[in-house]
């Protein structure tokens, strides 16, 4: 029987090169995963992200995918694969982190959370076990546990309450998963979430429960939340000296291309964000040189690639000036080229640092490149 996740190459320090096999096929990692937030990677065909991109799996999410287009369209559609023409593997988050943003329009218990729908105001209530059942619906190769994701700052007993109340809740998911099996015929892989704000003491209580679950990986939740990222670079090292290594680590919504290269060199395998979509949508371009505004004047007149060492067709195909042309001119294409631009260079550096750590000189490559990373252009 095929293993869920090898490690295949192990460096001096923390960083490895890996590989998880799902139903719906390998991911190499580390990995970088478009969001995909309502079954759809913004401004980017799922030709692009297959053939152009090169993403091995992409992000959907369980608190807006239930919203619209509802439980209902999604299992006559036979699931999220099926309904948005995606046959690789499929991560869902549990909701959480999105009512956890919601704090203005939802009342949590131990229960679960009732909250109010930003499209129609309407009211719902998830629970640990709805949030399973939810994502066993949408039918994602790995699945997260429900979980409260606490704000920065915050103050150490909240952190700790909200800690135990994640905790309690991740037995609940298990519970219900191990009842209910796999509606789609394909194997989900739920991951349990490491939480406890920047708090070392709560951090390292979290990662060992997490890692006693026994589950098939594990994730680090609660960062990228607006604390300085040295702070995020030491939870992560902090945590991911607990979590089991045989087992991948995904750490969630992180982030810029240097944050992505610090968290792989602290062994993370896993790792997701709006960032480089988001930023694309305001011209703003990551490249191996450093980060690009596609509105300055100073590219006006350059017609030079895009990228000259970008792997998208786009880098290729169109000029610095014309991207720039459309930003100004608010044409919708110009959100597209530099969309499809910023994920083919997530893929790529993930892809580049992978073949770094098989080399055995990932941290040094690290040290040089960051700084390039860095540079505004």
């Amino acid at each position: 029987m095929q293993k869920f996740f090898e490690v295949e190459k192990n460096t001096s320090g923390k960083a490895r090169a890996g590989k998880i096999t799902t139903d719906h096929g390998e991911i190499l990692t580390p990995i970088f995963m478009p969001v995909g937030t309502v079954a759809s990677v913004k401004t980017v065909h799922q030709h692009e992200l297959r053939e152009d991109i090169k993403a091995q799996i992409i992000l959907g999410n369980t608190y807006h995918l239930y919203l619209r287009p509802g439980m209902e369209i999604m299992q006559e559609a036979g699931g999220l694969h099926q309904f948005m023409n995606w046959e690789k593997p499929i991560l869902t988050d549990s909701g959480g982190y999105q009512v956890f943003s919601l704090s203005s329009s939802r009342k949590m218990t131990e229960e679960g959370v009732k909250f109010k729908s930003h499209i129609d105001g309407s009211y719902h209530f998830i629970s640990p076990e709805k949030s399973m059942e939810i994502q066993r619906q949408i039918g994602a190769d790995i699945f997260m546990a429900f979980d409260e994701c606490t704000p920065y700052p915050c103050e150490h007993n909240q952190a700790k309450l909200s800690m135990e109340l994640t905790h309690r809740w991740l037995k609940r998911c298990i519970d219900w998963t191990n009842e209910n099996q796999e509606i789609y015929g394909h194997k989900q892989h739920l991951f349990p979430i490491v939480q406890g704000s920047t708090y070392s003491d709560l951090r390292k209580i979290s990662a060992e429960v997490i890692s006693e679950a026994g589950a098939d990986g594990n994730a680090i939740g609660g960062l990228s939340v607006g604390e300085p990222e040295e702070e995020m670079y030491r939870i992560t090292d902090e945590v991911t000296d607990i979590l089991p290594k045989d087992k991948p680590r995904y750490l969630m919504g992180v982030g810029t291309p240097w944050n992505i290269i610090e968290s792989i060199g602290l062994g993370i395998d896993m790792m997701d964000c709006v960032m480089p979509t988001r930023n694309a949508r305001n011209a703003m371009l990551f490249t191996w040189q450093g980060v690009m505004n596609m509105k300055n004047k100073k590219w006006e007149k350059d017609f030079s690639p895009l990228d000259e060492f970008g792997t998208s067709y786009v880098d290729r195909d169109y000029s610095k000036a014309y991207v720039r042309h459309l930003f100004v001119a608010k044409e919708y294409l110009a959100k597209q080229i530099a969309s499809i631009h910023n994920l083919a260079f997530y893929l790529d550096l993930v892809k580049v640092a992978r073949e770094h750590i098989i080399a055995g000189d990932f941290y040094e490559w690290k040290e040089q490149i960051i700084p390039q990373l860095k540079q505004r252009l």
